[in-house]
């Protein structure tokens, strides 16, 4: 969604301008009414919605006309909060910023054009719109296939971090009721807490960024801090099993100290790497 909306502000003018012209060279919208704007349809893809609102009254007075159906019970509704916020042009066109659109719940663009008394207001798709303009590519079908596979795995992530989570928590509540409590069931149970947060939050992210807005501008950004948050998560994770090791050796096996020094030293050259990826990627922004 960011993306569209950088997309839309950097190309707005040449947007504007294909969609002013192919309105244009239609005629007059108020001709177009004889066939529920069946022609602004066929050229325009991207349109998913049109109304028309008396200038005098401020209220609608039309259906609202989608490209398959006609709703009614928008009519006579006062629509002066988008008539204020108009900058209409000399060629008494006006364009509104990207926003989600309340009637078809996507992100789309309104184009304004008055003629006589009414203003007519059309909606347009804007990733269909981009899409159109060639600015943006997409293949439907290995798209398709792309996205029910991310939707697939991320879910699954989803399912197996609740898993461990809720392991972690049955495994201490068990040894709690049988009073078996010890380092490694005080522990363990955080560790596999840890990670399922780490392998959820990681699946949200796959899921926001590839299914429900999908990115198609690579942003180095939102990666970077993808990973730092994953790996600062597994990181807390390892610095606590590395506590635990430590305790257990110094209680049990003294003379394996050696082994926790090196777990030890792996886990510090861990923080060192990350915190070195943190500091490049502030001197960068």
């Amino acid at each position: 969604m960011k993306e569209y909306i950088e997309l839309h502000t950097r190309y707005r003018g040449k947007i504007e301008l294909f969609l002013e012209d192919t309105i244009q060279q239609l005629g007059m919208l108020s001709y177009l009414n004889e066939d529920n704007y069946a022609r602004l349809y066929q050229s325009f893809p991207s349109l998913e919605l049109v109304y028309v609102v008396d200038d005098n009254t401020k209220k609608q007075i039309s259906d609202n006309i989608y490209k398959h159906k006609v709703i009614t019970k928008e009519n006579n509704q006062n629509r002066a909060y988008l008539i204020d916020k108009l900058e209409v042009k000399e060629n008494n066109f006006a364009f509104t910023e990207p926003y989600q659109s309340s009637a078809t719940n996507t992100l789309c663009i309104t184009l304004s054009k008055k003629e006589g008394d009414s203003i007519f207001f059309l909606d347009f798709n804007l990733e269909v719109l981009l899409e159109r303009l060639g600015l943006i590519e997409k293949h439907k079908f290995f798209s398709a296939i792309t996205k029910y596979f991310y939707m697939l795995t991320g879910y699954i992530m989803m399912f197996l971090s609740s898993v461990a989570i809720f392991y972690a928590g049955s495994d201490f509540f068990t040894n709690l009721i049988n009073s078996n409590l010890s380092i490694d069931t005080i522990f363990k149970p955080i560790i596999a807490s840890t990670l399922g947060i780490a392998i959820f939050d990681l699946a949200k992210t796959i899921l926001e960024q590839e299914v429900y807005f999908k990115s198609y501008v690579k942003d180095s950004k939102v990666e970077i801090h993808t990973l730092t948050k994953f790996l600062v998560t597994v990181l807390i994770a390892l610095s606590i099993e590395t506590l635990m090791v430590v305790f257990k050796i110094a209680i049990d096996n003294y003379d394996k100290m050696i082994n926790a020094l090196y777990l030890m030293l792996g886990t510090s050259v861990f923080i060192i790497a990350l915190s070195f990826l943190i500091y490049i990627t502030k001197i960068k922004k």
